[in-house]
């Protein structure tokens, strides 16, 4: 990773010195000056945004959000430098050639990412993990690194409390249960884990971690342990010790400021800019949808931050009186979870409506909601008011943000999921929001949408 970035860098920056970026007619070798200065810049930053972190690659959007620190300060280095010194030559390197060479090393990590998940797919460049906990926690973890297959951990055993299962059984969802909290040490010790995730459990203690973090040292063996609460993480958990005993500080989330001004910004001039983009299949799917003559947008009302209410738009998938028909159906008809309302094999759909739901092609018009402020491109799902209703505490923490076109959900199964499932991922995205993270759902929406995997 790190030579790879190195690599890049020398080849932009002498791309630029090639080009003569910054040359004047008193100094010829002006680029190559600033080449020289912007170099060791862009290794502080990297050095200092951690970028270069063994075990950084592949881990979600943390690592680019980390890159592009590192390229946002090297810029602003350099730039600074060149005022100070009134340079203005600096300013095609501060605004393209160093911009350029982020995007160059995000590709190659991008490339190299998707190398390691398959690779990990396959079952190699993989981790053991001995699982010490609760075994309700122990299930919990293999179902997470099962479903998180690219992270690269695999549960091949556990230690509980009692040496058991549930039911006194000899394993936990197909993991061989391998000792009890004592045995956790000679455990690693004669096994081949190369990674042991610990979890709050009746008789375990910070002192009996302390002693296995002693027993592992020099092992090569990856000590994690679970904070026992909830699934916080990024810029808003932080370590507070108080004399000596580390504490996580977890710090509010925070739904203003300069990175929300960013997004709403790049939300309409995306939007703005892909209904451009669009606006032939735009017209051409609206006569196709209107073939049955029928109209060609439907509107609904939803409900958006903070409890708004707003009219969200879509092509028409369904038949004219599709909202009458469901009413006469029974409640039990439905495949959704929850308040969701769903059906897998819809009869109200039309044939160009099946069509446009499998690649989300209906979801489109609410480039106009984005546009208006109403939603964004990446948020939680745009929930209906009867829906919002039934809610409880937690899944109205949704509504702390705008919706969006697309979102953690999207990318994850669609219809698929479960209501709980999709509860849990938009409160993780509300909780966890970085611009970083925006970027990564959008790049992943393609994927999903080409494959039309779960949409219905």
């Amino acid at each position: 990773m790190l030579g790879g970035d190195v690599l890049i860098m020398l080849v932009a920056l002498a791309i630029g010195v090639w080009v003569g970026f910054g040359n004047t007619s008193r100094d010829s070798n002006l680029a190559l000056l600033i080449a020289a200065g912007t170099a060791p810049c862009f290794v502080c930053c990297m050095i200092a945004t951690r970028a270069w972190e063994a075990g950084i690659l592949g881990r979600g959007s943390e690592e680019f959000s980390r890159l592009l620190r590192s390229i946002a300060s090297t810029s602003v280095l350099v730039g600074i430098v060149g005022l100070a010194f009134q340079v203005s030559a600096t300013r095609p390197w501060v605004f393209g050639v160093i911009p350029g060479m982020g995007v160059l090393i995000a590709g190659s990590r991008y490339l190299l990412r998707q190398l390691l998940y398959r690779q990990r797919a396959q079952g190699h460049c993989v981790h053991q993990v001995l699982a010490v906990g609760g075994a309700e926690w122990v299930s919990d973890l293999i179902t997470r690194t099962q479903r998180a297959a690219y992270h690269g951990w695999v549960v091949t055993g556990a230690c509980t409390p009692d040496g058991a299962g549930p039911n006194g059984a000899g394993e936990v969802d197909g993991v061989p249960v391998v000792g009890d909290l004592d045995a956790t040490a000679s455990t690693v010790l004669r096994g081949d884990y190369r990674v042991v995730a610990v979890a709050p459990a009746d008789g375990w203690s910070a002192r009996r971690l302390h002693q296995l973090a002693w027993d592992l040292e020099g092992q090569g063996v990856e000590l994690v342990v679970h904070p026992g609460l909830m699934e916080v993480q990024g810029p808003r958990l932080h370590v507070a010790p108080v004399d000596g005993l580390p504490l996580l500080r977890l710090t509010e989330p925070r739904f203003t400021g300069l990175p929300r001004v960013l997004k709403a910004v790049m939300d309409k001039i995306g939007a703005g800019l892909l209904l451009l983009m669009l606006a032939p299949l735009l017209s051409a799917i609206y006569l196709a949808v209107r073939s049955d003559g029928g109209p060609g947008f439907f509107r609904q009302v939803r409900v958006g931050q903070d409890g708004r209410q707003f009219r969200m738009w879509k092509f028409r998938s369904m038949v004219v009186d599709a909202e009458k028909q469901r009413q006469g159906w029974a409640l039990s008809a439905t495949d959704g979870a929850g308040p969701l309302f769903k059906l897998k094999a819809d009869p109200r759909i039309t044939g160009v409506g099946a069509l446009l739901r499998k690649y989300s092609l209906d979801e489109l018009p609410q480039l106009f909601n984005v546009v208006t402020g109403s939603m964004s491109l990446v948020g939680p799902r745009p929930p209906l008011p009867s829906e919002v209703a039934t809610y409880s505490r937690d899944a109205r923490r949704r509504l702390l943000v705008k919706p969006g076109l697309t979102g953690l959900w999207q990318i994850s199964g669609r219809s698929d999921l479960s209501w709980d499932d999709a509860v849990r991922l938009d409160l993780r995205y509300v909780e966890n929001w970085t611009l970083a993270l925006d970027g990564l759902i959008l790049w992943k929406t393609i994927r999903a949408v080409v494959r039309g995997d779960g949409a219905y």
